[in-house]
């Protein structure tokens, strides 16, 4: 789940972490507003869930109320499209005015997970202010990464190391070591997935300061904070991806036209890989679950057809927990709704696949079964392009 910088900046605020000071603004007078509340000369920065705002224009000091003014017209209801947002952008609706800073030096902090020792780690660089992957690639021996044992925790010891390591002294070193424990303690008690600093700045003034601020918070952990759903803009989401969260749907949208409904995320990830290996191009990853019910995978199928990009739809299905005939009364049931046309391909097995089958081959609809995850993919392609 992801939050706006204004949000993340808020909650590092209540860790003890500094922040510029700032006002979240919704219109271009409250902008103009908020510059004159800071003197005059700010910085306007659109609120988009992704990164790479500042070379999108998204970015920018000002130095008076009327030019914060003129920017923010221009910049709400604007999509702005960065490497994250992909080629459709994403619409500004919010603005963050904040206080400029005088920069001495900038660092890169992050408190994320290390999916591979299934542990918080600490990735720290004296390169900070760009993007981190380009530093990883490029000099991977400026990257600091300290991995944290969650029996003992983050330790001042080691929070001290990684100072030293930016080059930090003196009472400098020590601020930087209890913002790195405050930095670990909000991933903890927040139970994010990134706690993301960049940049930290030393300001000529002599503080330490978070520029610029991330967060992404664990999806799985959600129930256990329902103030959470209050930090959403949903205006920022994919309303397929809206629809498909109130039923407990994992969906997330893709740029083919093959819409795909499968029961499992590895299935899942083997039927877009599959598909891809045959030449199609698949419009969406929809995991219904292991024991889903027939209103679930009806709600799933419509779903994928109110994506305007689908030209079919491919489901595969391993009735396990699931019973096979469940999975084609939904089928049924929600193309039908829709009056779907499509050409559907469904490939079964598992509890009661020739019932499911059948019911599926006598219910009228545009529908060819398939045997294999090879064969139904070949299936699909085949009536998409008119040969079947």
């Amino acid at each position: 789940m992801n939050i706006h910088e204004y949000q993340a900046k808020e909650i590092l605020g209540s860790y003890d972490i500094s922040v510029p000071r700032g006002r979240m603004t919704l219109t271009a007078d409250q902008v103009e507003r908020s510059a004159k509340m800071m003197g005059g000369r700010c910085v306007v920065k659109a609120q988009i869930y992704a990164g790479g705002r500042g070379k999108a224009g998204g970015v920018q000091l000002v130095h008076h109320p009327e030019q914060a003014h003129e920017v923010a017209k221009e910049l709400f209801g604007k999509r702005m499209v960065t490497p994250q947002t992909g080629p459709e952008g994403l619409k500004v609706r919010r603005i963050l005015v904040e206080e400029p800073v005088e920069i001495a030096r900038e660092f890169y902090l992050s408190v994320t997970l290390d999916r591979n020792s299934s542990r918080f780690c600490v990735i720290a660089s004296a390169e900070g202010g760009v993007d981190i992957e380009e530093v990883a690639a490029k000099s991977p021996e400026k990257i600091q990464v300290l991995t944290i044992d969650p029996f003992t925790g983050l330790r001042p010891y080691q929070a001290r190391r990684v100072a030293l390591g930016l080059g930090l002294k003196g009472d400098l070193a020590e601020d930087c070591v209890q913002l790195i424990l405050n930095l670990y303690r909000c991933a903890l008690e927040k139970d994010c997935s990134l706690v993301e600093i960049n940049p930290l700045v030393v300001t000529k003034a002599g503080w330490l300061l978070a520029l610029d601020a991330k967060i992404n918070f664990d999806d799985n952990a959600i129930f256990r904070h329902w103030e959470y759903h209050d930090l959403m803009d949903y205006s920022q989401m994919d309303p397929l991806e809206i629809s498909a969260g109130k039923f407990d749907l994992a969906y997330i949208k893709l740029e083919g036209n093959i819409g795909c409904m499968v029961n499992g995320a590895g299935l899942a990830m083997a039927t877009l890989d599959v598909l891809k290996e045959k030449g199609g191009d698949p419009a969406n990853f929809l995991d219904v679950g292991g024991g889903a019910t027939r209103e679930k995978v009806s709600e799933a199928f419509k779903i994928i057809l109110q994506d305007r990009d689908v030209r079919g739809v491919f489901v595969n299905i391993f009735g396990g927990i699931m019973r096979c005939d469940v999975i084609a009364q939904g089928i049924i049931e929600a193309a039908s709704e829709v009056h779907c046309t499509l050409p559907i391909v469904v490939r079964m097995d598992g509890s009661q696949v020739e019932e499911g089958k059948r019911l599926l081959l006598e219910s009228g609809l545009n529908v060819k079964t398939a045997d294999d995850l090879g064969g139904g993919a070949e299936t699909i392609m085949a009536m998409l392009a008119g040969n079947l």
